[in-house]
């Protein structure tokens, strides 16, 4: 067999540009696996790739698609392989684009085994959330480390969405108090199951006035967004002194009007990052940190990934357009 099933973006526009189609399976290189894939996960980089705003970086697939599960059935395994994978093994892994697809390769170094008593389809929804939370939240955010020493504090702007309920589920299991905003009960229920102490309607409540008033005034130590625009002068008065402020998307927008001065006066620190561009050697150091850290707890029950629906590859327009509604709490995922 030389072909395969996929999802093309064959035009950019609404969902239904994405079409079946058959394709060359791909091809391993040096470094490299070729995953049978179970499952796709979904996620807005997709969207927008869709879109025509997100364009894949230079030398991956042109399909959308950043996290897959499967099984390894071809490749390098000789290289960066820090778990002993091997052919006939259940993995997830990140990828930069190719996901959508009855097979996918990815580089070795950015691809996990399977945690124990999870399926291939949970596995799925793991790589593209578990990565960018510990990168932002952790690494570049500091969580834990900063001022507000071993037991800080968390706003995750967004708490229902694939991103949100990782990050909730995550600082929790660390210790820390969370705290999350999202658009209607349902979901702000969703968030306090999942260990928000509070959750913040945005529609009708001010989440720089709760935030105050739950922390005691004091603020919290970092806020992961997925918003920014006009939410960033107002996310600066909800920090705490040498709190964090961490970019992972601009849904509101990329401008903002910020006071430089209160920045220095309070010692605050606005940073961020996007994930699909950055190097292999960088996501496989956060594989094997995401494997002593993180994969403990998925295996030990005390984090779970949140699947709001699942679907056959083909109804990939289905998804999408869910997606675009906001309607969904936590993954969406593509069965194969």
């Amino acid at each position: 067999m030389t072909t395969m099933q996929a999802i093309e973006i064959t035009r950019f526009g609404a969902p239904d540009v994405l079409q079946l189609a058959q394709r060359p399976i791909p091809q391993p290189g040096p470094g490299e696996v070729l995953i049978k894939v179970a499952a796709s996960g979904v996620n807005r980089p997709d969207v927008f790739q869709r879109q025509g705003h997100y364009a894949p970086p230079l030398g991956a697939s042109d399909l959308p698609g950043l996290e897959v599960a499967g099984e390894l059935v071809d490749g390098d395994f000789g290289g960066d392989n820090p778990f002993g994978l091997k052919r006939g093994d259940a993995v997830c892994a990140l990828l930069a684009g190719g996901g959508y697809a009855e097979y996918a390769v990815a580089p070795l170094a950015q691809c996990l085994p399977v945690p124990a008593g999870l399926s291939l389809v949970e596995a799925a929804a793991l790589p593209e959330n578990y990565f960018t939370v510990w990168s932002n939240v952790f690494d570049r955010g500091q969580l834990g480390r900063g001022e507000g020493g071993a037991h800080e504090t968390l706003l995750v702007q967004g708490g229902s969405s694939g991103i949100g309920v990782t990050a909730i589920q995550l600082a929790r299991a660390f210790g820390h108090r969370v705290f999350a905003t999202a658009g209607s009960a349902e979901k702000c229920a969703a968030c306090m199951r999942l260990g928000a102490e509070r959750a913040i309607n945005y529609r009708d409540e001010d989440f720089v006035a709760v935030v105050k008033q739950v922390t005691g005034g004091r603020g919290v130590d970092v806020i992961l967004d997925m918003v920014a625009g006009d939410y960033i002068p107002r996310e600066l008065d909800a920090l705490a002194e040498g709190g964090r402020l961490v970019f992972i998307a601009t849904l509101g927008g990329s401008k903002a009007d910020i006071d430089a001065a209160t920045i220095m006066r309070r010692r605050l620190t606005l940073t961020g990052s996007t994930l699909r561009a950055r190097p292999v050697a960088f996501k496989g150091a956060l594989a094997r940190q995401l494997h002593d850290k993180v994969w403990p707890l998925l295996e030990a029950g005390k984090l779970r990934p949140v699947i709001h629906q699942v679907f056959p590859a083909a109804e990939a327009a289905q998804a999408h357009a869910l997606m675009e509604s906001s309607a969904h709490i936590g993954k969406l995922v593509l069965q194969w």
